[in-house]
């Protein structure tokens, strides 16, 4: 579990439409990843990867497309 003392922001839509479209995620996935996100006040990429949502690769993917 990652805790930080400051909430998140919502994820923007670009990043939602990215892991469902490009990562195949379902919305059930997407929204379990947002509210443990919500609840731990962690990045949802982590959160995502720590409940083997996505793989490790994917998770790589995203932080590249992030930085674009």
């Amino acid at each position: 579990m990652v805790i930080t003392s400051h909430s998140q922001p919502k994820p923007p839509a670009q990043l939602l439409s990215y892991l469902q479209q490009r990562v195949g995620l379902s919305d059930q996935a997407l929204e379990l990843g947002i509210r443990q996100a919500n609840l731990e006040q962690a990045p949802l990429p982590i959160v995502l990867w720590s409940f083997g949502l996505i793989s490790v690769s994917q998770f790589d993917e995203l932080l590249n497309w992030d930085d674009k």
